[in-house]
């Protein structure tokens, strides 16, 4: 599993290395910065913290991890890095948020994310899992729907932020159910793990690397995995298609990309590769994402969040 997450170094390499075979000798010379567009202690930001260290450590270089967030779906860290100088000392690791659904949902977004990055790798996937607080008297989704329709208004579904993937997952299920939920904003991942820890809000799509272990505590109740599979962690959780849901389906995929004009790799990228087979790799945590896909690959998804947000508009 663990080579699945450190592979995503190699992948981050494309960028890092892309200053050109005439430069490659002498980079890197200054310190590389990792941009994530959402605060600490998220998936994201966990990921990247793992790549910077066996970068680190691969290349002799300080790697910087910077935490930019705020904007519909990260895309203050992701404008930074739109304009960033296309050196190789600059990427932006982010979710779906900045490249696919916060520009879906916000028109005037101040980028176009087609023209203005250069795309690496697909790193993970990972089940975004649908949970409420215990306090909510439900066990399934169809539960949910009961409840919410005999007391509108009342369950607030917490989200990563304005036009993230969660947050139009709550807006597809409003729109395929019929429901009065309220959508409430936070500002990335642990914000909104610990409002809901805290009942400030009884619903929420977080994936499963971050809240797992609040439902594995019982401080939130899983309800259904928002993918085509099953989670291995969570075997008697079905998915969303088995809940009578199929539509309800946005898996959590996190990807790196790098400012648009930033040169091809150079050899320099062979030397990541021993990252993945160094032995730290067994200490990961089994998250069950996929191995990285190559710089073409389509993120899951997208699409769908497209027609979800043409249809609902700006969602509230």
């Amino acid at each position: 599993m663990m080579r699945a997450l450190l592979a995503a170094s190699l992948c981050a390499g494309w960028a890092l290395a892309g200053v050109g075979l005439a430069h490659a000798q002498a980079y890197p010379t200054r310190p590389i910065r990792i941009v994530v567009p959402f605060p600490a202690g998220g998936p994201t930001d966990g990921m990247a913290r793992i790549v910077s260290d066996r970068l680190a450590a691969v290349l002799g270089q300080t790697i910087v991890v910077e935490n930019h967030g705020g904007g519909a779906g990260g895309s203050i860290g992701a404008k930074a890095v739109a304009t960033a100088d296309p050196d190789g000392y600059t990427i932006l690791m982010t979710p779906g948020g900045a490249l696919t659904t916060g520009p879906a949902v916000h028109r005037n977004i101040g980028y176009d994310p087609a023209k203005a990055f250069t795309p690496v790798g697909l790193l993970m996937v990972t089940p975004n899992i649908i949970s409420v607080h215990p306090s909510l008297p439900v066990k399934s989704l169809a539960e949910v729907v009961a409840y919410a329709k005999a007391n509108p208004g009342k369950i607030s579904w917490g989200s990563q932020g304005f036009g993230t993937a969660p947050h139009l997952l709550a807006e597809m299920f409003k729109l395929e159910t019929g429901v009065n939920i309220v959508h409430v904003p936070y500002r990335g991942t642990a914000p909104l793990l610990a409002a809901a820890v805290a009942g400030e809000v009884q619903m929420l799509a977080d994936p499963a690397t971050s809240s797992l272990p609040h439902i594995q505590s019982g401080n939130l109740r899983a309800l259904a995995i928002a993918g085509a599979e099953r989670f291995s962690k969570l075997p008697d959780v079905p998915t969303t298609s088995e809940a009578g849901y199929p539509k309800l389906q946005a898996p959590f995929w996190l990807g790196v990309v790098a400012p648009a004009g930033t040169p091809p790799p150079s050899s320099t990228s062979s030397m990541l590769r021993s990252a993945i087979a160094l032995p730290s790799r067994r200490r990961a945590r089994d998250s069950r994402p996929s191995a990285p896909r190559s710089r073409s690959a389509r993120p899951p998804n997208s699409a769908s969040c497209s027609r979800t947000s043409s249809r609902s508009g700006p969602p509230s």
